[in-house]
């Protein structure tokens, strides 16, 4: 079990875990009993998981040592029968509250959360920037993403192919082919492509579709078959030789060790917030990493969510080449600092004690308590 007897030498017990609300967001806020206290935005998803959260998963927390962190995570899956409501729902409240309480230790041990689970070995993180949009007609999006390329220097992009989870049915008649033969043309051989297909294909067609992604040298193709198809993805990925990446919706450690050993997939991008925080996600990593498998987690983001991302690929050893950054231009918020910027390709990870996010406390003392 991960502890941090090195970094602390008193226990750090926590005393509460509070869900704040500021600018339409969420932001937990975990406080020890000596008064160390740690944040973690959350997603868009946390909104509607409130119940679970609150009711099921913080009052497990209170009362406990934050340095036992991963004897926690794994405790509270058992805890009243929390296990019932295993899956994406139950392992991002989880998260949330793990990143909460890795910001509170890092900073009580004057480290960066990177630091907490051995050494740094990068703090430049090279980026692939990602579209999440199919409602573009290729032209327009070749020449969005290359605005976006053209500022940040970026060597890598990824596209949305084909429809979502939509039985073969692509977003436009032709668009697939189309917008991977103009971005190829447009971008040349020097910027990295890989498109992601959100579970819209059989096998079969993933196959055929994957051939021609071949021809234009596509990275890679994440997610062709329905997600839980385990099997039709592995078929996908026996057959091509182009990487098959997949298990963003994944939750379960047993389902990435036989999607690893089995090669179901050629590269595994579990969530860090969907799969439960940094503890679940290393293991993750472990696995593939004694496969000689890479990993690259899902991460569509650039404000401080990102910045778990950041954490976790500063200390994976088997990290794939780019990891991803949402393409689109981050607004300019006042509620926290830094802002991200992607130069030469690159973000930088915040070295300063926790996860690197300041948020302003005028603000946040303003924020409604939920």
């Amino acid at each position: 079990m991960q502890a941090f007897p090195t970094q602390f030498r008193t226990p750090a017990i926590i005393q509460a875990i509070h869900v704040l609300r500021i600018a339409n967001k969420l932001i937990l806020r975990a406080r020890t009993t000596d008064g160390a206290v740690g944040y973690a935005l959350a997603n868009e998803r946390l909104h509607y998981l409130l119940p679970i959260l609150q009711e099921l998963i913080i009052p497990y927390f209170v009362g406990k040592d934050a340095r036992d962190l991963e004897a926690l995570v794994d405790g509270v899956y058992a805890h009243q029968s929390n296990y019932k409501l295993a899956g994406v729902a139950f392992w991002n409240c989880v998260a949330h509250v793990e990143f909460a309480l890795l910001d509170l230790l890092g900073k009580v041990a004057n480290q960066p959360v990177a630091a907490l689970f051995g050494p740094i070995l990068r703090t430049e993180i090279p980026v692939y920037l990602s579209s999440m949009r199919r409602d573009t007609t290729p032209e327009a999006e070749v020449a969005w993403i290359g605005e976006r390329l053209a500022a940040t220097k970026a060597q890598a992009i990824k596209l949305k192919i084909d429809g979502r989870m939509s039985s073969n049915a692509d977003a436009a008649p032709g668009r697939t082919e189309r917008l991977v033969a103009l971005a190829r043309r447009t971008f040349g051989d020097g910027v990295t492509i890989y498109v992601d297909a959100n579970s819209s294909y059989d096998a079969s067609t993933a196959i055929e579709v994957g051939r021609m992604l071949e021809a234009h040298g596509v990275g890679w193709l994440e997610e062709p078959c329905p997600f839980e198809h385990y099997t039709a993805t592995k078929q996908v990925a026996d057959a091509l030789t182009m990487l098959v990446a997949g298990g963003e919706q994944d939750t379960n450690i047993h389902h990435f060790d036989w999607m690893i050993r089995n090669r179901g997939v050629d590269l595994v991008q579990p969530d860090l917030l969907y799969n439960g925080g940094m503890i679940r996600t290393r293991r993750v990593a472990q696995l593939a990493a004694a496969a000689a498998m890479q990993i690259a987690p899902h991460s569509p983001k650039h404000d401080p969510q990102a910045a778990y991302m950041l954490h976790f690929a500063a200390i994976a050893p088997n990290l794939a080449p780019y990891q991803e950054w949402s393409a689109v231009l981050p607004q300019a918020e006042t509620w926290y600092t830094p802002h991200y910027q992607v130069v030469n390709g690159t973000v930088t990870l915040p070295t300063v004690p926790g996860l690197g996010i300041a948020y302003d406390q005028q603000q946040l003392a303003k924020a409604a308590l939920l």
